[in-house]
């Protein structure tokens, strides 16, 4: 880099973290990308700059975070949600990329139509870089190929209902399907694990329960209505199905369960993965900090499917981030309208399920981190680089190394954050987390190098983003 090659933007900061640790270093941002990472006392080798930012001594550099699991809900239900919003929320989080999932908009993202849809729904109105997820419903495999041209960084299915009538759950059956042609297509099968003869069981206790007078303001009998077996039994199958479709396309049958909450299915999961097979799985801040025990009667702000667990679960789900079985934490943030929470009956068996966190996950992780002696470079590495690194976009995004995108977030991690509606982004403000103080505010988020407004009141410079590169740049 010679003297001459101005910089757009240096940063200097006592600590950042990078893939081998945390260090005090000076960042230098070119073009939207980053150009050079320098000890800080080398600060003064880096070509001039633009702007150079200098961090507090409280602060520090992070890689932009990556949650792959947003439900932007725009267009058709964008009252629920809408692009403007939910990333301007995931901007004010530290997160500069969200993967949107193919509900519950409408279209769902189940057509290479319905893609075209969602694009131009979003084209112009991002405040980070999107992503898309496609959908495997019954009858849909003919259009896997083309979705996955059109850009989609892999399909989800569910294998139970999944709440809105147009987008049909699998059978075993139609999952090997779908997922013997996404490893055709080198593409990837994404679950939601539960499996609806369990769920329906469980349905018949709970009514047996109702009739005999029990309340369905209940946490207690809404969990019942959602046992951990439903989720062993379809991970057990999911794993089942990766195993016979093993060879299959260039890398095998890869398949990822969304949203873990099953202390039981976790050992599942790491036979796969000892057996070699591509089997990965998430887990998302409200099944690493929230305690059913604690959850009150009536309040459905805390409703979501599979359903938070008990305390000795979240112990377990910790474990298992360190000990690799699960590969990282994302939202999972899918709002609805308040009144869909049915805040006056408080009815948990027929609110609609689904927690609103895409700007809080980072402090709400971290907070529970702290005080279980979790390093922030663990943190990072569940919520930035490893789920970047699981759609392919591992030396581009969720790292601070040269060569890629300028995504960064800086973190106060030891300010204190009170959660109050009036700070949320997003367009419904119902979540679990209102009112809890937590540890951690991000204080700016810059996207390939621009700091992206806290108002949102700058045109959105957001991308839409191709699995196979071919970004829009709308």
């Amino acid at each position: 880099m010679g003297p001459s090659s101005e910089l757009d933007l240096v940063v200097h900061a006592e600590r950042a973290v990078l893939p081998g640790g945390t260090r005090a270093v000076a960042l230098g941002v070119r073009d939207g990308r980053i150009a050079a990472v320098v000890g800080l006392d080398r600060r003064g080798d880096l070509p001039p700059a633009r702007q150079v930012l200098e961090l507090g001594d409280d602060e520090v550099l992070l890689p932009g975070l990556v949650d792959t699991h947003v439900h932007v809900n725009e267009p058709g239900r964008t009252a629920w949600e809408g692009f403007d919003t939910a990333t301007r929320a995931a901007a004010l989080g530290g997160v500069t990329t969200v993967i949107d999932m193919p509900l519950n908009s409408v279209p769902a993202t189940t057509t290479v139509d319905a893609l075209r849809v969602k694009r131009d729904a979003a084209r112009g109105a991002v405040h980070v870089d999107v992503g898309f997820w496609g959908g495997v419903v019954p009858g849909n495999t003919g259009e896997l190929a083309g979705l996955v041209a059109g850009g989609v960084f892999g399909a989800k299915c569910f294998t139970a209902p999944s709440g809105v009538d147009e987008f049909e759950h699998v059978s075993p059956a139609q999952l090997r399907e779908g997922l013997a042609e996404l490893a055709r297509l080198g593409s990837r099968l994404l679950v939601h694990a539960e499996d609806p003869a369990v769920l329906d069981e469980a349905a018949e206790q709970v009514a047996r329960s109702l009739a005999q007078g029990a309340d369905p303001r209940s946490f207690a009998l809404f969990l019942a209505s959602r046992p951990a077996a439903a989720e062993d039994s379809a991970v057990a199958d999911v794993v089942a199905a990766a195993r016979e479709l093993r060879g299959t396309g260039p890398r095998g049958a890869a398949v990822h369960v969304v949203h873990l909450a099953s202390a039981s299915a976790l050992p599942l999961v790491a036979a796969a993965r000892a057996e070699g097979l591509p089997v990965t799985a998430e887990t998302c801040p409200h099944y690493l900090t929230l305690d059913a025990a604690a959850v009150p009667d009536g309040a459905t702000q805390f409703k979501c499917c599979p359903p938070v667990r008990e305390a000795e679960v979240a112990d377990a789900l910790w474990a298992a981030l360190e000990a690799g079985v699960l590969d990282s934490v994302v939202s999972d943030h899918s709002p609805c309208t308040p009144d869909l929470k049915l805040p006056g009956a408080g009815d948990f068996l027929a609110a609609w399920g689904g927690i609103a966190s895409v700007q809080l996950g980072l402090p709400v992780v971290w907070t529970a981190a702290r005080r279980r002696g979790v390093g922030l470079e663990r943190v990072v590495d569940w919520m930035a680089a490893r789920p970047a690194a699981r759609v392919g976009l591992a030396g581009r995004k969720g790292s601070l190394v040269v060569g890629a995108d300028a995504d960064l977030a800086v973190l106060a991690p030891e300010e204190e954050l009170l959660v109050e509606p009036g700070m949320l982004a997003f367009k419904n403000k119902v979540t679990p987390y209102a009112g809890q103080r937590l540890r951690g505010a991000v204080r700016s988020t810059w996207l390939r190098g621009r700091r992206v407004a806290p108002s949102g009141s700058e045109h959105p410079g957001g991308r839409l983003l191709h699995a196979l590169h071919q970004d829009d740049p709308a």
